[in-house]
């Protein structure tokens, strides 16, 4: 049953009680909930929603759809089709997008009608967008006139990692320019005042990584008693991390499954995973991108047989080549991460590094300075790099291959984006070079393997 039709109210609060005290506030009616919150919520401030800001009302006045041609194509859903909002149309024309991604065309008909979406895609594939469309559009249609609580979101999306939560919360405003809604991002490792003071006023969409996000529920500065809409994003990376006890303590204190959208996206499905679906969604449309699509149609896959000894010569000798103009390199471990940096920047190369040891902001000034062409390569490990979402990223380098065939996914994503074409080079050595069957099981394609040119040779001992 749908929670709610697309630009309808939202469904009347069921009867039928659970017993997490979750589950009571939830079953409080809109009006009930705002009158028990400000007995509880200690001066908390409180204030009425607005409308569409003044700036982004004067911009829609002056476009129209009129101004965003695209025709339409065989085999192709075009975002006209869909019946969004047309300020959230014209933020979808400004990012450049016209025809929906396999992932979008399959999720948008279902997620906009309020229904429960269990997605399995890979980075790349335009989830993201996915599920901000969806939120946008939900916000807009059912705008809520009554008083409400400042720090008290209407949409919720959880990530595993800081640079992935950055990067959605880049989307959101970009995607949302027009919709004069409120986005905050939540993440450790960034001033907690500064975010704290974002969540003094009304709030409509925190983006957020699990442990941050608690911290602020628990010291009472955010309340989630009131998300229609909760995404959770790579839950197969929180799985990985560690982050799922943290998860099921943010769901609980959720409204009830019942009361909310809950989209839910993971490149993978264990059974853990399945059975926490299970407990989070109700009555979902599963939906299912096969990553071969993604990993071998754009992105041209080179396997390099090489002696150790021998690897940073050939890496050098790649990122100086002119074809080589925006790299990413990806090693398992801090410790060679930093080691590969220092090297690179030795021998004259301009490049930034991303690994846990980082601090974020230096992180975040990193990724951004990439992203600008300020510098060429970026070296990071796997935990990191999930954040990286750079059009334009000419070569993925997997100087180590990675443990986790998923990790080998993931990495050669980076590149071969947006309809580009990347090309993905991963060199093996005696150390690692048992790791490739796994990685061909994963992709379900033999990989080819060659000895290196000799002109990328050159030089080396």
């Amino acid at each position: 049953m749908l929670k709610k039709l697309f630009g309808s109210a939202k469904k009347a609060p069921s009867t039928v009680g659970q017993n997490t005290a979750a589950d009571a506030q939830s079953a409080i009616p809109k009006s009930g909930a705002a009158d028990t919150n400000e007995k509880h919520r200690d001066g908390h401030k409180r204030g009425r929603e607005r409308g569409a800001n003044k700036a982004a009302a004067k911009a829609v006045s002056t476009w129209s759809l009129k101004d965003f041609d695209v025709a339409p194509e065989e085999g192709k859903t075009r975002f006209h089709d869909l019946d969004l909002d047309e300020r959230l149309m014209h933020g979808i024309a400004d990012t450049g997008f016209k025809y929906c991604s396999p992932i979008q065309a399959a999720s948008l008909p279902h997620t906009l009608r309020g229904n429960d979406v269990i997605g399995k895609a890979q980075t790349g594939t335009g989830k993201t967008a996915a599920f901000l469309i969806t939120i946008f559009n939900d916000l807009l249609s059912n705008p809520i006139e009554e008083e409400r609580f400042a720090g008290e979101p209407r949409a919720l999306v959880i990530a595993p990692t800081r640079e992935l939560v950055v990067q959605i919360g880049d989307d959101a405003r970009k995607l949302g320019k027009y919709c004069g809604l409120n986005v905050v991002t939540l993440i450790g490792g960034m001033d907690y005042q500064k975010q704290q003071d974002k969540l003094a006023g009304m709030v409509d969409i925190v983006v957020a990584t699990p442990g941050r996000l608690l911290d602020f529920e628990g010291r009472k500065d955010l309340y989630l008693d009131q998300i229609e809409i909760l995404v959770i994003d790579e839950a197969d990376r929180m799985l990985d991390m560690g982050f799922i006890p943290q998860v099921k303590r943010i769901v609980r204190s959720c409204p009830r499954k019942s009361h909310r959208q809950t989209l839910l996206f993971s490149a993978t499905f264990t059974d853990d995973i399945i059975r926490l679906t299970e407990q989070w969604t109700e009555e979902p449309v599963n939906i299912e991108i096969e990553p071969e699509s993604v990993a071998t149609d754009t992105v041209d896959q080179k396997v390099y047989l090489v002696e150790s000894q021998d690897k940073f010569k050939l890496l050098l000798n790649i990122v100086r080549h002119e074809s080589a103009t925006s790299v990413i390199i990806f090693a398992n471990r801090r410790d060679e991460t930093r080691r590969l940096f220092e090297k690179l920047q030795k021998a004259g190369i301009r490049c930034g590094i991303l690994s846990g040891e980082i601090p974020q902001n230096k992180r975040s000034r990193t990724l951004q300075q990439f992203k600008d062409g300020e510098i060429e390569c970026l070296v990071a490990t796997d935990v990191a790099g999930r954040g990286i979402h750079v059009n334009g990223v000419s070569h993925v380098i997997n100087y180590t291959l990675p443990e986790d065939a998923d990790d080998y996914v993931h990495r050669i994503g980076r590149t071969g984006r947006a309809g580009a074409t990347g090309t993905s080079i991963s060199f093996a050595c005696e150390d690692d070079a048992f790791l490739l069957p796994g990685i061909e099981a994963e992709l379900g394609m033999k990989l080819p393997c060659e000895r290196p040119p000799e002109h990328l040779l050159a030089g080396v001992r």
